[in-house]
């Protein structure tokens, strides 16, 4: 994807269907204290990530110790 355009596939209307995708993934994400942004390089195929402040994380004090999954 060029860098010209990585910014604006998280527009609202911008996609080949209804536009909503990426728009509403970035929405949801940042409702939440996160954020999301395409890192790939151009001719190689779309990376996204998405970025997690730490501080807003909640321990599950049902899980294991050590547990990730299920």
């Amino acid at each position: 994807m060029p860098e010209a355009d990585k910014a604006r596939i998280f527009e609202q209307g911008v996609g080949r269907n209804t536009g909503l995708g990426l728009f509403l993934a970035r929405e949801i994400l940042e409702s939440m204290g996160m954020s999301i942004e395409e890192t790939g390089t151009p001719g190689e195929g779309a990376r996204f990530e998405i970025g997690i402040d730490i501080g807003r994380l909640r321990e599950d004090k049902n899980r294991p110790e050590g547990q990730t999954k299920g």
